[in-house]
């Protein structure tokens, strides 16, 4: 049975068996067309029944890559595991590769950090003259100038790019306004590709003013950049779980590693609370640790 099938049996479960609240019910189906749609990313031709649990691993691994709040990620464990529950309750699944999944715990975790020589490396290995070179190239200067989340980045108007000044102005949680300094390089590339590229295309009317189109004139998703960064970190052959989110964290890792204020850091992120960004001094920590071992005689 395809996942459609299983899918509409288990809402009409939770519906008439469960008697779940509508949006509840929406919600743990669209959970599991995430898991759905990480598959087929993947290249996974898998059914429900045969699915594992490093598949579930990855796909959690996947959902926090893309920058979801920890509460999102965590009602996303819990629509996959209320769907396999649902499975096992039928009787057409004697194993559920989701019991021993439990809901990442963020809070601790470093994140991965790219060295600004392996940045480079994915600079150096991008082809400008492919389909959407130029506008790719100008996404990553962005994403590593200025350390915006992925939904920033979509979402950046022309408007909204200060040239003059060198600033962006960003949209970020909670529909807070910021301003954040952009570098030389990536208001360059974002100049060339307004200028040679996007100028040519027809821009959707609720995009005119969208910085970043896909080929059909549309701004972009989440999943759309989250899939090109990877495929650049695999064509330099960076061998790290590389996301969108990882330019952010290198952005302001290589920033404190530099001497920036972490109040600065904090501002230019748009963490509300400064105990968001210091988990930066930690890897600095780390930063400063390796120093010592490497140049230090009796280290």
């Amino acid at each position: 049975m395809a996942w459609t099938t299983f899918l509409h049996e288990f809402e009409s479960y939770l519906k008439l068996e469960r008697s779940l609240a509508e949006n509840t019910v929406s919600a743990y189906v669209h959970d599991v067309l995430k898991l759905k749609q990480f598959l087929d990313i993947c290249n996974r031709k898998v059914t429900p029944l045969e699915l594992t649990p490093v598949d579930v691993q990855n796909f959690l691994e996947y959902v926090h890559e893309l920058g979801m709040t920890v509460h999102t990620q965590a009602r996303v464990v819990s629509g996959i595991k209320a769907f396999y529950k649902y499975l096992v309750f039928e009787d057409v699944i004697s194993v559920n590769p989701t019991e021993l999944i439990e809901a990442p715990k963020l809070g601790r975790k470093l994140p991965d950090v790219l060295s600004y020589g392996e940045i480079e490396r994915i600079f150096v290995n991008m082809d400008l003259s492919e389909n959407n070179g130029q506008r790719d190239r100008a996404m990553l200067e962005v994403l590593y100038s200025s350390g915006l989340r992925v939904s920033e980045l979509i979402n950046l108007k022309i408007s909204n790019v200060y040239f003059d000044i060198g600033f962006l102005r960003v949209i970020g949680k909670g529909s807070k306004e910021r301003l954040v300094p952009i570098g030389k390089d990536a208001l360059k590339h974002i100049r060339i590709y307004i200028d040679e590229v996007r100028i040519h295309q027809n821009s959707k009317p609720q995009c005119r003013d969208i910085v970043f189109l896909n080929r059909f004139g549309a701004g972009l998703s989440r999943v759309s950049v989250f899939t090109m960064v990877k495929k650049k970190a695999m064509m330099a052959n960076i061998n790290k779980k590389v996301s969108p989110h990882t330019f952010r964290h290198s952005f302001a890792t290589h920033l404190i590693e530099g001497g920036a204020d972490l109040r600065a850091v904090q501002e230019m992120l748009g963490h509300e609370s400064i105990t968001t960004t210091e988990i930066y001094t930690h890897l600095d920590r780390d930063f400063l640790s390796q120093t010592l071992k490497a140049f230090h005689p009796r280290a």
